[in-house]
């Protein structure tokens, strides 16, 4: 529920060829529907629903061509900023089934006005889903994490953070997470084939599999 597959249209999958080999080696680890969330950041990856939904049928038919088993559709991780806050104001968002919204915002420095967002995203109908919280630099405390979740605001870990790839501080909040269970959801946040190598490597962490059991992907299923 958290990737970028989708070619050449973020920092993730450059072409379809790569698209297809990370979609087939998420199938043969036993992935059976997909939705993959490009980046949606106006600076860098200034994409638009129609943008991503071509892209998305691009890689659908390509898929059935290829015979690989699995399915996939496309939602977006929107950048939190200024130009997220005018989007969001006229423009329908790109959703998880549930009428979920992935958001993002800097690593390194919080935006300033993240609770009005979520706010206003709940007023729309919205649900929104924090990605990868713990990654986020300036959230040191689990208490800081918890007051999302206070809020009705769903978190999604990143699996690799459970193996340490991110660091020891990603993996640390990571497990706190887990064991306080606060995690709604698990995303591979796949960008590139080293990830799918590593996430390969991870798959019998036992950590992931307290993770997974207590992730609600499934629900996301239609």
């Amino acid at each position: 529920m958290h990737s970028h597959l989708l070619p050449g249209i973020d920092d993730g999958a450059p072409d379809l060829v790569t698209s297809l080999e990370l979609i087939k080696g998420l199938s043969v680890l036993g992935y059976r529907h997909l939705i993959t969330t490009p980046h949606v950041m106006t600076e860098v990856h200034p994409n638009t629903r129609d943008t991503i939904l071509r892209k998305e049928e691009e890689v659908q038919e390509a898929l059935l061509e290829a015979g690989i088993p699995i399915t996939i559709q496309a939602a977006a991780e929107y950048y939190v900023d200024e130009a997220f806050v005018s989007l969001m104001a006229k423009e329908r968002l790109l959703t998880l089934p549930g009428n979920r919204v992935l958001i993002e915002q800097s690593m390194i420095q919080a935006f300033p006005d993240l609770m009005q967002v979520i706010f206003d995203l709940q007023m729309k109908g919205y649900r929104p889903v924090l990605a990868h919280p713990e990654r986020y630099t300036f959230y040191t405390r689990l208490s800081d994490l918890e007051r999302f979740a206070d809020r009705n605001v769903e978190l999604q870990i990143n699996l690799l953070s459970l193996s340490g790839y991110y660091g020891a501080g990603p993996k640390k909040m990571a497990k706190a997470l887990v064991d306080q269970g606060l995690v709604s959801f698990v995303g591979t946040d796949l960008h590139h084939p080293n990830h799918l190598s590593r996430i390969k490597d991870m798959m019998k962490e036992p950590l992931l599999a307290e993770a997974a059991e207590q992730a609600i992907n499934n629900m996301l299923v239609a």
